[in-house]
Order: C-alpha cells, then sequence, then structure tokens
C-alpha cells in the first residue's frame, strides 16, 4: 500500500502470475537470440559453389570429357615415367660405385666383371669389351685391335645411353602439348556456353560467368600437367648427364687396359 498525499493505492501482485510473465519474456529472448544467431551465421557461410571440375564433367559433352581424360592420361604417364627413370638412375648410380669400389682390385677383367650385377650397365659393357677381345680373328682380325675394341665399347655404351634415355620424350612431349590440350578444351567450353547463353536470351554475369570460369579449368589443368613434365624432364635430362660421364670413364678404363693386357681376360 502506498500513500500519495490524501490518496491511497493498493498494488496486489499475484506470485503465480508474476512467474509466467518472466518465464514468458525469457522464452522470447531466447528465440529472438537464436534467430539472431541463425541469422548471422547464414549471413557469413559462404555460399556453395556450383562450378568446378565436377560439373565441367557432369555438364560436359563428349569432346569436353574426352579432353580431360587425355589430360588425367597425360599426367599419370608422366609422373610414372617421372618415378621410374629416378629410381633407374637411382640404381645405377649405386652400381657405379660399387665399380669403383671393387671392379678393378680383382686379378682378371672376367672376375670382376663376373662381380658385377648381370642388370648393370657397367657389367654390359665390361661383357661387350671382352666378347670383342676373344672375337678378335677371322675377317675381324683384320681390323687393328685398338680400333675394334673401341668400337665395341662405344656401341654398348652407345646402348647404355639410349636405355636411360627411354621414357623422355613423352616427358617432353606431355611438357609441349598439354597446354595447347587444356587451351582446345577451354575454346571448346567457352564456344558451347556462349551457344547456351545465345540460346536462353540471357547475357547476366551470373550466366556469363560460370560457364566460362567451368571453361578455364581447362586452360588450368593443362598447365599443371605439362609444368611437372618439363620440370621433370629438364631434371632428369641432367642426371642422366651425370651417370653418362661415370659410364664414359668407366669405358675409356676398360678399354686402356683390354689393349695393356692384350685382350686377355
Amino acid at each position: 500500500m502506498y500513500r500519495l498525499g490524501s490518496i491511497k493505492v493498493t498494488i496486489r501482485i499475484n506470485p503465480a502470475q508474476a512467474f509466467k510473465t518472466c518465464a514468458a519474456a525469457a522464452a522470447l529472448f531466447v528465440v529472438s537470440a537464436v534467430a539472431s544467431a541463425q541469422t548471422v551465421a547464414a549471413a557469413t557461410e559462404p555460399l556453395a559453389n556450383p562450378y568446378g571440375i565436377q560439373a565441367v564433367w557432369a555438364q560436359g559433352d563428349l569432346v569436353a570429357r574426352a579432353t580431360l581424360l587425355i589430360l588425367v592420361l597425360m599426367s599419370m604417364a608422366s609422373w610414372y615415367v617421372i618415378v621410374t627413370k629416378y629410381l633407374e638412375q637411382a640404381r645405377v648410380n649405386k652400381q657405379s660405385r660399387a665399380v669403383g669400389d671393387d671392379f678393378w682390385e680383382s686379378s682378371s677383367l672376367r672376375q670382376s666383371a663376373d662381380k658385377l650385377d648381370a642388370a648393370s650397365p657397367y657389367r654390359f659393357i665390361a661383357d661387350k669389351g671382352l666378347d670383342s677381345a676373344s672375337k678378335h680373328h677371322g675377317l675381324l682380325g683384320t681390323i687393328d685391335f685398338n680400333t675394334w675394341v673401341t668400337m665395341s665399347i662405344q656401341r654398348a655404351i652407345g646402348t647404355v645411353q639410349s636405355r636411360l634415355q627411354q621414357g623422355l620424350a613423352l616427358l617432353a612431349t606431355v611438357g609441349s602439348t598439354a597446354p595447347f590440350v587444356g587451351l582446345f578444351g577451354t575454346v571448346w567450353g567457352i564456344y558451347n556456353a556462349l551457344v547456351s547463353i545465345g540460346m536462353s536470351g540471357q547475357a547476366s554475369i551470373d550466366k556469363v560467368a560460370g560457364p566460362v570460369g567451368e571453361s578455364l579449368i581447362m586452360t588450368a589443368i593443362g598447365l599443371a600437367v605439362a609444368v611437372p613434365a618439363v620440370l621433370g624432364y629438364n631434371w632428369l635430362v641432367r642426371r642422366n648427364k651425370v651417370a653418362m660421364e661415370d659410364v664414359h670413364a668407366f669405358g675409356n678404363d676398360l678399354h686402356a687396359v683390354l689393349l695393356a693386357s692384350g685382350g686377355k681376360p
């Protein structure tokens, strides 16, 4: 009860009604907060991109899919060559160190050659050199021994070099053609996109940017295929050059030993 001058005011509060009112207000506040949070999350959440490689495959025609498959196959082939040639060169380098350590310590060339791995290029060159010395008779005997041994060893070295270079032509081909294959896919995709836009009669940015952007993906894929192939080609050629220097040195040493021993194994 309150007294305001000569007026008496009586305020009665029902506890149950007051509790219900507070609960309703709290619930309304919670609902409003949740709605506000959902609105902010929806505003900040990035929109799903309806374009991309999956869209290129799903919406592309036979030519676009064939171009994409060609690029994928070119990439797989180039990486296969890079990995296999690296492993092969690693084996050759390991065999080169073994030759430098043990080959010249034996009492005879045949004994030294038999110690080498059967798949070693150094074993191949040594066998060819020893075979040439043992076959220097008959019509071949009319050839100067030095010339005959030199020819045999050089042929063997040329064979080894050809084996080491196998597959590098594929890398050079992929590196030089993959960008143009990707560019062809881009041109074809843009052509189809412009035809579709012209037929629909709508040239808004959302109708143009999506199909054209999908087409440009082909160029990016072509570059992604070509760059590793070019880098791998240059890297492997350099490693081949280093390996062949050791092979040539071994061939020269073998030639000198054969001449000094008079062709005796």
